[in-house]
């Protein structure tokens, strides 16, 4: 079994598609679709199903995964092979929404770069949470906890919740801003149903800064969480009113970096991350 071609199988299972997986990998997509041909000669199986447009893995095909991700763990470890131990190394993965990651986590990245010279981030930023799989990302950080999955999670804090009305009263009444429905279980959803507000949003999204904007037009009402708020809390033409109830941010690590040297270091970067925040 080449190394590469089983790498496209995981790719085309997280990606959904050829297309996708050859994004991801920077190959042709011809390529992925040879290569897959291939793997699938070599076994006498077929690995995915086309299904509504979505190549899904076969059974077979998540037999065939489930050693692929040992190996992927093999690997990441021989890759460490040969590191001075003079000092931390490593290249990383932090997968998180768009907001945590500019308002959170980059403003102080750049001093732990500069505490490890050999130590490398990559952000995967979305307004929805990423697929935390080991081809995508080695942490994440969620704002909801998940269900199930093999990897390690722990609380990584929590975030304040601020209701913005506008300071004085519109003739119809404020935009109401809201969440879809698949976010009902969220704090801020629950809040705006306890105060009769979700049935009357006029504007829904899952996207924080486009509440933000409408807020800031002084026209909207909506919560956000305080690590996108300092100018709004700042602004005399609204009113601001601290919820109860915060969100919970999550971390995601991947088991086989629990021991990893540097990825503790990381770790405990996170978490120094919210750490401050929360004394914002």
């Amino acid at each position: 079994m080449n190394w590469d071609d089983l790498r496209i199988i995981a790719a085309v299972r997280d990606a959904g598609s050829y297309a996708g997986a050859s994004r991801r990998l920077r190959i042709d997509e011809t390529t992925v679709g040879r290569r897959l041909q291939r793997v699938e000669r070599a076994l006498g199986a077929k690995l995915f199903e086309a299904v509504d447009g979505v190549r899904r893995p076969t059974a077979q095909c998540d037999m065939v995964l489930s050693h692929v991700e040992t190996v992927a763990g093999h690997v990441a470890e021989i890759e460490k092979i040969g590191v001075s131990s003079a000092g931390i190394a490593g290249r990383f993965r932090i997968a998180s929404t768009n907001a945590v990651a500019e308002e959170i986590l980059a403003p102080r990245a750049a001093a732990l770069l500069a505490a490890h010279p050999r130590l490398a981030l990559r952000f995967l930023t979305s307004s929805e949470n990423v697929k935390f799989s080991r081809w995508q990302a080695d942490f994440a950080v969620r704002l909801r906890k998940p269900d199930k999955g093999d990897f390690t999670i722990s609380k990584l804090g929590e975030l304040r919740l601020y209701l913005f009305e506008p300071a004085i009263e519109i003739g119809a009444g404020p935009v109401i801003c809201a969440y879809p429905d698949e976010l009902g279980s969220m704090p801020e959803t629950l809040v705006l149903k306890a105060r009769g507000m979700q049935e009357r949003a006029r504007l829904v999204t899952d996207n924080v800064r486009v509440i933000r904007a409408l807020i800031a037009t002084h026209q909207a009402a909506g919560i956000l969480p305080d690590c996108i708020s300092a100018e709004l809390l700042a602004d005399r033409r609204l009113r601001a009113t601290l919820l109860p109830r915060r969100r919970d941010v999550w971390l995601l690590v991947q088991n086989h970096l629990r021991r990893d040297p540097a990825a503790r270091v990381v770790i405990d970067w996170l978490r120094g991350c919210f750490a401050e925040q929360a004394k914002v």
